[in-house]
């Protein structure tokens, strides 16, 4: 018979010691914060409530202190189809802690559509073709996730009789004539505000504002609100803590006002923060709060608004 060695025995008081300072000082569950009077632990504390997510799906173990390079990289997966080659943003919380980059992922997709308009002015295009294409070049950049996000909010507030029905149909992939419209409406907006810019280097101004601002609104209405739902991605994202969220609304703003100047900035600002704030009013009487399409169509009428500020006369 195969001999196994006994275990060591425990150090004279080890074992109660181990287990009486587990009892009396247990680990912060992800989200808890660290009670007053106490010092935190490495990555815990108030920001953890926000951006506490687990470590299973990275190559390396990675948790709510990684790299500003990883949470720009996963706010780049969420916002756009482009391949950055990373995973791990369907984890709890992993949203809400790479929010602060919304704005500048707002930034790279205007600039790219900003760079469509103008290779379509160099290459003979009028303003219409060239608006049009600025348009379908921001679209085909985020796989047309917020305007989807538009019609399905459109479909729910205007089709549902109640709370219920109104997330039911939302959740529904089909659309109905609300949605059409609100789709319609959404792109032949920004189309005619982009050519009545025309010139390539105004109407790239804009597109940098509009696509970063409205963005750089979203982790101030994911604080602010609620989720409407206890699934999903309006709840899987977490909530960014209050630090985050004015971070990105700084960096929106800063964008957009170097792009349209202080006062036409300021005027679209306020302007894309107002129909933002009515339309947040309308979905927490609608459902209570917000979900993954709701957000989507805060970002289109924040855009819609700054890019028609941008070409008034």
């Amino acid at each position: 018979m195969p001999l196994t060695p006994a275990p060591l025995p425990a150090s004279r008081g080890e074992g109660e010691l181990t287990t009486g300072f587990a009892k009396s000082n247990p680990r912060p569950a992800c989200g808890e914060r660290v009670p007053e009077g106490e010092s935190p632990k490495a990555g815990e504390g108030e920001l953890a409530a926000a951006t506490c997510i687990s470590k299973s799906r990275y190559g390396r173990g990675m948790d709510a202190r990684r790299g500003l390079f990883d949470e720009f990289a996963v706010a780049m997966a969420v916002l756009t189809r482009l391949p950055v080659g990373v995973a791990g943003q369907d984890e709890p919380g992993a949203i809400a802690a790479s929010s602060w980059a919304f704005p500048l992922v707002g930034a790279g997709v205007g600039g790219l559509a900003a760079l469509s308009f103008f290779i379509a002015e160099a290459l003979g295009c009028s303003a219409l073709v060239a608006a049009g294409l600025a348009v379908l070049a921001g679209i085909a950049l985020t796989g047309a996730f917020h305007e989807d996000g538009l019609a399905d909010t459109a479909d729910g507030f205007g089709g549902g009789r109640d709370r219920d029905t109104k997330l039911a149909v939302m959740r529904d992939s089909r659309q109905g004539s609300f949605g059409i419209l609100a789709l319609i409406f959404s792109v032949g907006l920004r189309i005619a505000a982009l050519a009545a810019l025309g010139d390539p280097i105004h109407a790239g101004l804009a597109l940098l504002a509009a696509h970063a601002a409205s963005r750089g609104a979203l982790p101030l209405t994911m604080h602010l609100l609620s989720p409407a739902r206890t699934d999903g991605l309006g709840f899987t994202a977490g909530r960014p803590s209050r630090a985050m969220a004015l971070i990105a609304a700084v960096i929106g703003v800063a964008i957009a006002l170097a792009a349209l100047g202080p006062a036409r900035g300021i005027a679209a600002l306020l302007l894309a923060a107002a129909g933002i704030a009515l339309l947040a009013m309308l979905a927490r009487r609608q459902i209570g709060g917000y979900t993954g399409d709701v957000l989507g169509a805060f970002q289109q009428i924040g855009e819609i608004v700054m890019l028609l500020v941008a070409a008034a006369k």
